[in-house]
């Protein structure tokens, strides 16, 4: 009998992510870790979104293709995503000669999906309802073997590589700091750090238009939660995960809810102090990093992604909040 994702999470040893990270390093760079100027916190940010394609999601979408059989790889490779994770899987497996179809959301940064076009990606926009029921059933209902951009033990071991790094890079670290869309990175983030006998504070973002882990860890289950309007893509969804929910439950020791205000905020000082383009779900990483609680400690806020569109950057950047 086969065993579920976060039972086999669970079994991950360090030797399991140290291979992940032989595995993609043709691929991905080890992106450094930035001094954030604060006066009362130490404060550094990973910079994710320096990463080729300009998100973490390359590690993932590298490490899913390198360990799937090739024999099901034949008839080429779907998977659903906001624009991400479709471009790590995209780069991955043409590289393979493989053709990839990427269904993303209707809600989907019109500059993601012209990368996944260019990438050589056949995508298919489908309305969000629609999408997030790809992501629930694992099936987009056409041929190729479907890679799921969470819950997939490849893609949490690709992106425990992060946690590797920052080890290495920040052994002191108190508080990692990661955005919440599916639970992949984090899941990763925190199993690698584990593995490492290292034991931070794994502490998850969201933005307030949609809190599906907030309210899972209010009610100890995952519930439905609305979704609403929000300029930032890539997090906030409607429900965690069942599969993904036993790891994100064992493993998220905080949720913290960040206003879209404190994230346009946060994408400007990211810009304004280091010189870094961030889309939102980054921005949302610095603006729980800087919450009063996390005073006095050593900080790390993974700032997950590059890829936004220019015209929402250029708009913030002026101090026009796109608020809901």
């Amino acid at each position: 009998m086969s065993i579920s994702i976060s039972e086999a999470a669970f079994e991950l040893e360090l030797q399991d992510f140290e291979a992940a990270k032989a595995r993609i390093e043709a691929d991905v760079i080890i992106t450094p870790l930035l001094s954030y100027p604060t006066d009362d916190r130490n404060l550094l940010i990973k910079a994710e979104c320096l990463q080729p394609l300009g998100s973490f999601k390359i590690r993932a979408g590298a490490n899913a293709i390198a360990m799937v059989d090739k024999v099901k790889l034949i008839n080429g490779v779907v998977t659903a995503s906001a624009g991400n994770f479709g471009q790590g899987v995209t780069k991955a497996a043409k590289n393979r000669g493989l053709d990839v179809h990427v269904f993303v959301p209707d809600t989907a940064s019109k500059s993601k999906v012209d990368s996944l076009i260019n990438l050589g990606a056949k995508v298919t926009s489908v309305s969000f309802s629609d999408w997030w029921n790809i992501m629930m059933n694992r099936s987009a209902g056409v041929d190729g073997f479907f890679i799921h951009p969470v819950a997939e033990l490849e893609v949490i071991i690709g992106n425990g590589v992060i946690g590797l790094e920052i080890a290495a890079q920040y052994p002191d670290v108190d508080v990692v700091v990661v955005p919440f869309g599916g639970g992949g990175m984090i899941s990763g983030i925190a199993l690698a750090m584990k593995a490492l006998g290292k034991s931070p504070t794994i502490v998850a973002c969201e933005i307030e238009s949609s809190v599906p882990l907030s309210a899972a860890k209010n009610k100890g289950r995952p519930v439905q939660v609305e979704r609403g309007e929000s300029w930032i893509d890539g997090i906030g969804s409607t429900i965690v995960l069942n599969e993904m929910w036993p790891l994100l439950d064992a493993l998220v020791d905080e949720v913290v809810i960040v206003s879209h205000e404190e994230a346009a905020n946060a994408l400007r000082a990211l810009s304004n102090t280091s010189n870094l383009i961030a889309e939102g779900a980054g921005a949302v990483a610095l603006a729980a990093a800087l919450k009063p609680q996390y005073s006095g400690k050593n900080v790390v806020a993974i700032i997950s992604g590059g890829n936004i569109n220019k015209e929402t950057h250029a708009h913030i950047m002026k101090g026009n909040d796109l608020f809901p």
